[in-house]
């Protein structure tokens, strides 16, 4: 069976919605929006839509001293349970009856259930307290095994099987008719009569340990985990089969599952499948894919080999159709396809065509010069189109196309490489003429540039210096100037000092009316001048016969000197 996830989180996707955009040319939108509307309406015969993974969960049956423990009862509730069918069948009860003491003797803490063995049957204690190790009576027939946890995920004692899992786990149990079934979210506590109650594993439904990626592109499609049980056969030997298989899908991917020649996709989300009768046919992605791989080696129309490195890009949209043709990955799919329509155009090109078209993709268009780039436009325009509609028929569309390397082998390829070898090197030693006359006039036009830089470097530099000179000149006559003016009037005001001191002294001299005073000021005076001039000066007054008789005799010393100094 395969069932999804009851977790509020599951992340189902929807496998049937509308595809991404493409840009696809218009001659292939039709047949795309055909490939959708048909995939809307997918399976066909031989395909089924969700038909063989639905069964009966055995869980679910009708089971003697098997009890659901739900969301507010708990374990407890469902022990006491069982013990209320089993007494009222005229069997032993689970419970025990034993009372607590206040001796320090076995402990049942708060969340934990004691275990006692009686007679080889199951005894729980439930309430919290102090037991006595072995009874006063029968001691001989009862045994303590300890206790356990109440929050356990499983508890197997004696025939009495507790299990409980939390959202995120899924319990796998055996029951007494080797039976499998699931629990998810949930738990239950049974006691077998006959048979046992097996707890195979818990599992980590969003953590598998098995990662399973794509054998061509590497992408990691999904996760799995495989539970198994060991069984005993008539030689008695124990052997190991596998009872359920877990699955963990991102989002984007898919499984196909088989049963027989039907299949069945199976979306995003956690599943799990414990029917033998179906199988696990692979993980798909449903997003882009691209992929760089060699082909065989393709022979031109002049029998010359070639090989070629080809790079796709495609997509992946209904991955029944893939698995009806019988290809386990999209890759397994186009690749007989390419290798096949690639021969058909590479045997209509020359080997001289392949060496001048380096590579062949929709981005690499000629300018029409050649009469040969028509011829290849075309061959590219049939090659992708031709390759869209093979790849529909397997339900993948094709994006790109584009050979991006090729390499000749044979005698005639080595031959041609060595007149192409020699072209290219006439050809490179002429671009390298070229190349050191255009360096050699770069370099003149450089020198040229540099004296002219030069030039105009040593202009500016006389013209700084005579600016320089003509500041300095202006500078020094402005400062010269502003000198003079400060030192007259440093002058000027200096005589009106003096002048003005002589009248205000000559004024007070005035108005001194006492003739004692005058002669004392006038003794003053000579002695002053007398002071100033040296006690041997002759003074002469300017007016009268003393200022006539020091003229005649200046007169006459100077008469006297001139005719001393004839020869």
């Amino acid at each position: 069976m395969a069932h999804d996830s009851v977790s509020i989180a599951d992340n189902t996707t929807v496998v049937g919605g509308p595809a991404s955009a493409t840009n696809r040319k218009d001659l292939m939108r039709d047949r795309i929006d055909e490939l959708q509307d048909s995939y809307s309406t997918y399976p066909k015969k031989g395909v089924l839509g969700h038909e063989f993974s639905r069964n009966t969960d055995y869980a679910m049956e009708e089971r003697p001293f098997f009890v659901p423990i739900g969301r507010k009862d708990g374990v407890i509730t469902a022990l006491e349970k069982i013990d209320a069918q089993l007494r009222n069948s005229g069997r032993n009860g689970l419970l025990s009856r034993k009372a607590s003491f206040k001796l320090n003797l076995r402990e049942v803490a708060p969340g934990t259930l004691g275990l006692i063995k009686h007679g080889g049957l199951p005894k729980i204690l439930t309430r919290p307290g102090r037991y006595p190790g072995f009874p006063l009576r029968n001691w001989w027939a009862r045994e303590w095994c300890g206790t356990k946890g109440l929050s356990d995920s499983a508890i197997d004692f004696q025939g009495l099987t507790v299990v409980q899992v939390s959202q995120n786990q899924a319990a796998v149990v055996s029951d007494p008719q080797n039976h499998i079934f699931v629990v998810k979210n949930s738990g239950f506590v049974a006691y077998a009569i006959d048979g046992t109650y097996d707890v195979l594993a818990i599992v980590d439904q969003t953590h598998l340990p098995n990662e399973i990626k794509d054998p061509v592109t590497g992408a990691t499609l999904g996760s799995k985990s495989e539970i198994r049980m060991r069984s005993h056969v008539d030689s008695g030997k124990a052997q190991e089969y596998v009872v359920a298989l877990f699955l963990n899908i991102p989002a984007s991917n898919c499984a196909i599952l088989q049963r027989g020649d039907d299949l069945e996709l199976l979306p995003a989300g956690q599943h799990y499948i414990t029917n033998p009768n179906v199988t696990l046919r692979g993980l798909f992605t449903l997003g882009e894919n691209q992929l760089e791989m060699p082909t065989k080696d393709i022979f031109t129309r002049d029998q010359v080999p070639v090989g070629l490195r080809i790079y796709l890009k495609w997509q992946l949209m209904e991955p029944l159709k893939l698995t009806t043709h019988g290809y386990n990955t999209p890759y397994d799919a186009l690749r007989d396809k390419t290798q096949s329509i690639l021969t058909q155009i590479v045997a209509h090109l020359d080997y001289s065509s392949m060496v001048k078209q380096r590579s062949l993709g929709p981005d690499n268009l000629e300018d029409g010069s050649d009469p040969s780039s028509a011829f290849l436009d075309a061959l590219r325009t049939r090659a992708m189109d031709e390759m869209h509609e093979a790849a529909l028929e397997y339900g993948i569309i094709l994006k790109d196309l584009a050979v991006i390397d090729r390499q000749f082998k044979g005698e005639i390829a080595s031959t041609m490489d060595k007149l192409t070898t020699r072209a290219l090197q006439a050809q490179v030693e002429a671009a390298n003429v070229d190349r050191e006359n255009s360096n050699k006039v770069k370099q003149e036009e450089g020198a040229l540039a540099v004296a002219r830089i030069k030039a105009q470097t040593s202009n500016a530099q006389a013209d700084s210096e005579a600016y320089g000179v003509i500041a300095a000149a202006k500078a020094q006559a402005e400062r010269t100037k502003i000198a003079a003016l400060a030192e007259a009037e440093a002058i000027r005001l200096t005589a009106e000092a003096e002048a003005g001191a002589i009248r205000i002294k000559a004024s007070a001299d005035a108005q001194v009316t006492d003739q004692f005073a005058r002669g004392m000021e006038m003794r003053r005076m000579e002695v002053a001048r007398v002071k100033a001039f040296g006690d041997k000066t002759v003074f002469v007054s300017a007016d009268g016969p003393g200022m006539q008789m020091g003229n005649a005799m200046a007169v006459g010393m100077a008469a006297g000197m001139g005719s001393d100094g004839r020869p």
